[in-house]
């Protein structure tokens, strides 16, 4: 359970946004509107305890209990295209140091997540050689599939081309649980077309 009370950030003089307070419960997925550059990447920032808002404040709850910040991160399964890969590192060099630092879901292995990306041929294959549509259903499947309550997803479609989006959405719909609180930043709709709230960041605006 996230829930941000009168969050406001600014840089400078010029606030981003403020007064934003809203409830991200588990079991709902919540999707953050706005056009680019509008401070949709920096509200999930902040939701994810990576960055302080300028006010107000965010609290966290893990069955029922309170949660520190310093904590959220081994709780958090974050998404991004500005996000970067280990370029050097081979599929399966990845994975198996991606595991040791956030597990995957009970009953999925490595070999079945490769699978799952469709990448059984890029196995020893090295990340720098992936193609970007490649590198982010990588990261989208090392976030959906991660043993952890909260998945964050920016802009989550980016570089993916129609057959791509298709299988994010499968995907999503699989990754989705009761204990799951999913948030997605986004302006086209077809990446948060299953969400159950709207936070329009624009409403935040002064």
């Amino acid at each position: 359970m996230i829930t941000a009370h009168g969050l406001g950030r600014r840089y400078g003089r010029q606030w981003i946004f403020r007064g934003l307070s809203h409830a991200f419960a588990p079991g709902t997925a919540t999707a953050i509107l706005g056009p680019n550059g509008s401070g949709k990447s920096t509200l999930l920032t902040i939701l994810a305890g990576q960055l302080l808002p300028t006010e107000g404040e965010v609290l966290y709850e893990l069955s029922g209990r309170p949660l520190p910040v310093a904590d959220v991160p081994r709780q958090l399964a974050f998404c991004a295209p500005y996000l970067e890969l280990p370029e050097d590192f081979t599929l399966l060099e990845l994975l198996d140091f991606h595991v040791r630092l956030r597990p995957l879901r009970a009953g999925l292995t490595t070999a079945g997540l490769v699978d799952i990306l469709y990448l059984q041929k890029a196995r020893h294959q090295a990340i720098r050689t992936f193609s970007s549509g490649m590198k982010q259903r990588l990261k989208l499947g090392l976030a959906l599939y991660a043993a952890a309550p909260l998945l964050l997803l920016d802009e989550p479609t980016t570089n993916l081309d129609a057959q791509g989006a298709a299988w994010y959405q499968q995907h999503l719909a699989e990754a989705r649980g009761p204990a799951r609180t999913v948030i997605i930043s986004s302006n086209v709709p077809a990446e948060y077309a299953t969400c159950e709230a709207v936070v329009r960041i624009t409403d935040f605006q002064k």
